[in-house]
């Protein structure tokens, strides 16, 4: 079983709101084999807590425009790390330090990613790495 069409849909709209507030690194990976509470994992970062927070923010906004409000939330006071819970749909907001230390990705790493088509493709990839020219 592979996360369900509306989780896609929750997950593609708040990828786009937090391409919209200039989040880095946007990923979505499909947990629903892994985990029986829910389908998506969307995870964004950041380079600092005030950025976490208007990203935070921003996915709100949007999803609250489809009548969707998370049922539970974490971490927004410290702005590191927060967790929106839209039951199929877990979203991490972190700051680039914690992003990196906790590396959900890694730990999620045998899950397939889901395409969030987001307009905006430079912050839904991470940027590669500059190749130096071979002479």
């Amino acid at each position: 079983m592979s996360a369900t069409e509306s989780s896609i849909d929750i997950a593609r709209v708040a990828a786009q709101a937090a391409s919209g507030k200039l989040a880095n690194d946007i990923v979505a990976i499909d947990v629903s084999e892994r985990l029986a509470i829910t389908d998506v994992f969307l995870i964004a970062s950041a380079s600092n807590e005030r950025q976490v927070n208007a990203i935070v923010d921003g996915i709100e906004e949007e999803l609250a425009k489809k009548n969707l409000k998370p049922v539970r939330r974490e971490g927004r006071s410290e702005g590191r790390w927060v967790l929106l819970d839209y039951a199929n749909v877990v979203v991490h907001v972190q700051h680039e330090e914690d992003r990196v230390f906790y590396a959900l990705e890694r730990l999620w790493k045998d899950c397939p990613a889901i395409d969030l088509q987001i307009e905006n493709a430079e912050a839904a990839a991470p940027a590669a790495p500059a190749v130096p020219d071979a002479e």
